[in-house]
C-alpha cells in the first residue's frame, strides 16, 4: 500500500464517522439542505487535500469542524450571516403522558419549531458555539480549537447565546399565548 492510499484510508477512518455531525452543523449554519450538502462536500475535499498537514495525535474532530466553519465563513452565505443546555425554563409542571396523543404531538412540534426559530435567529458567533456545545457535545477546549478563539470567549459566547435563546423562546411563547 502506497503512502497516498494509506493517507486516504486514514482520512476515511477518521472523517466518515463525523459525516452526519458535520452535515447537521452545516445545515444549522446555512439553513438550506443543498448548501449544507455542498458545504460538507467542500469540507471533505479540503480536508482530504490538507490531510498531510494534520498532526496525528491531535483533535481531528476540531480540525475538520474548523475547516467546515472556515469554508462556511468564506462562502457567500457565510459572509452574509457573520454578524456577531438549551436552558429552557419549564415552569409548567405537567404530568407525564404515557402515550402520545394528537395534542402532545402538536405541542411537541410547536415547541420544537419555536426552539429552532430562536436558534436560527441567534448571531452566527453565538449559534455556532451553542450548537457545538449542546448538539455536537464538544468540550469548551474542542470548541476553542475548532473556532480558534480563547476558552474564555467560548464560555462568554455560550453564556450570551443561552441567555439570548432563553429570552427569544420566552418572548415567542408569550406571543403565541396571546
Amino acid at each position: 500500500m502506497c503512502v497516498a492510499e494509506r493517507s486516504t484510508a486514514g482520512f476515511e477512518e477518521l472523517a466518515l464517522p463525523l459525516f452526519d455531525r458535520l452535515y447537521n452543523f452545516a445545515h444549522w449554519l446555512t439553513h438550506n439542505r443543498d448548501e449544507a450538502e455542498d458545504l460538507v462536500q467542500e469540507t471533505f475535499a479540503k480536508a482530504l487535500k490538507g490531510f498531510s498537514s494534520f498532526e496525528q495525535g491531535t483533535n481531528f474532530k476540531a480540525w475538520i469542524f474548523r475547516i467546515l466553519r472556515n469554508t462556511f465563513l468564506n462562502s457567500r452565505t457565510g459572509l452574509k450571516a457573520a454578524t456577531v443546555p438549551l436552558d429552557v425554563q419549564d415552569d409548567d409542571a405537567a404530568l407525564p403522558v404515557e402515550k402520545e396523543t394528537p395534542e402532545t404531538i402538536l405541542i411537541d412540534r410547536a415547541s420544537e419549531r419555536i426552539m429552532q426559530e430562536a436558534i436560527e435567529e441567534l448571531p452566527v458567533a453565538y449559534r455556532e458555539v451553542l450548537l457545538l456545545c449542546e448538539v455536537e457535545e464538544m468540550s469548551y477546549q474542542e470548541i476553542a480549537a475548532t473556532l480558534t478563539i480563547p476558552i474564555g470567549t467560548v464560555m462568554s459566547r455560550l453564556s450570551r447565546a443561552r441567555r439570548a435563546l432563553r429570552s427569544a423562546v420566552t418572548e415567542k411563547l408569550q406571543r403565541n399565548a396571546s
